[in-house]
């Protein structure tokens, strides 16, 4: 019986466990100078030595990105619902209202026409995501905010590495949250990286992941516990000297399955707009939607290929969220949650593996027919 291939697989070595058992024999293990150090590193290699502030989650630096770029109760921000729930989520718990938009179909953006149409003297900000380590489609949201006055924030939780037309993501918005979890392209076992545009939101940041102080005792605003440890920061700096190979990795990867997914009948592969560097979070195709379901179940118990409906259930339709959205009809976020399925790209396939995931497709689909 041949190894299962799973859809995601986190590369953790002997390098991350070495800095993890220095971090522990110096004795230093909560926010310290590996923290520090990871900071910088990350901002030079990411943002173009843009101020980033590490914290425990993805989650949390949306959530503290949010809040030090002022948004709170009475404030409306424009977010997709065709993503994981941690965005709308943000949002939610400032106070202020996430207003669900559509997405285009093509690279799974927020759709600019229904963003312009969203609008309100209410907004604040737009938020959206780089889903599955494809940017999204910078120039026409950004004509938006600037004619409407609203604020950009990112949620590059995804895509480390992306670009649009020669700009790196997380350097667009008034802030970007990068995650660290597990099955990113990097982890540092969990942590969230905040890119912050200027200096006021990067000390807001720092206060509010601190208990609200940058002095010992001095606590300036009622902040939160929501530091990194030194010892997820030591994993995070191991893996940063990582990332490059691996992303080239994915886009090899990425680049092999479209040639030998190319012309099959009833499948579309990912599309990558011109001006975009992809990083492949994942390689996500559209099938069918009425073969969807039957062709995720046959790859995993005929053929042994893991894969993943990101996202099943659009959040608008949640029951935690779906008090924001009552009445609305967003088609091709419905669509896309009934068509897409997301395909092993993880640096640690072999040629061997992507073959067989090819031709295990291929045969799934044609066994349809």
């Amino acid at each position: 019986m041949p190894d299962f291939i799973p859809v995601a697989k986190p590369n953790i070595g002997g390098d991350e466990r070495e800095a993890v058992d220095r971090v522990l024999r110096s004795g230093m293990i909560a926010q310290g100078p590996e923290v520090a150090a990871f900071e910088i590193e990350f901002a030079a290699h990411f943002v173009g030595g843009r101020e980033v502030v590490a914290v425990n989650s993805g989650t949390s630096g949306q959530h503290l990105g949010l809040l030090a770029a002022g948004v709170g109760p009475g404030d409306e921000v424009i977010v997709p619902s065709f993503t994981f729930a941690a965005t709308g989520n943000s949002v939610a718990l400032t106070g202020a209202t996430p207003v669900f938009v559509d997405i285009e179909p093509d690279y799974f953006s927020l759709d600019p026409e229904a963003v312009r149409s969203a609008i309100t003297p209410r907004t604040k900000g737009i938020m959206p995501v780089h889903l599955y380590g494809h940017p999204f489609l910078v120039d026409e949201i950004e004509a938006i905010a600037q004619e409407y006055g609203v604020a950009i924030y990112e949620d590059a939780a995804q895509a480390h590495g992306a670009q649009w037309a020669g700009r790196p993501v997380g350097t667009i918005g008034d802030f970007a949250m990068f995650s660290l979890y597990p099955t990113k392209n990097m982890t540092s076992g969990e942590g969230g990286m905040v890119s912050c545009g200027n200096f006021e939101i990067a000390r807001s940041v720092r206060l509010l992941r601190n208990q609200g102080m940058e002095t010992q005792y001095a606590n300036e605003v009622v902040g939160f516990n929501m530091r990194m440890t030194d010892i997820h920061a030591a994993i995070g700096r191991v893996q940063l000297s990582k990332i490059d190979d691996w992303t080239a990795r994915r886009q090899r990867n990425a680049a092999y399955l479209d040639a030998g997914l190319s012309g099959l009948g009833g499948v579309q592969t990912p599309k990558v707009h011109r001006d975009a560097v992809h990083v492949y979070h994942q390689y996500t195709i559209r099938l069918d939607a009425g073969e969807r379901d039957r062709i995720r179940r046959a790859l995993e118990d005929e053929h042994r290929i893991g894969s993943g409906v990101y996202y099943p259930i659009p959040n608008h339709r949640l029951p935690s969220l779906a008090r924001f959205a009552s009445g609305l009809d967003l088609i091709e976020t419905e669509r896309a949650s009934r068509e897409v399925l997301s395909l092993p790209v993880h640096p640690s396939l072999t040629e061997q593996d992507l073959e067989r995931i090819v031709t295990a497709l291929s045969a799934v689909v044609s066994a349809g027919v």
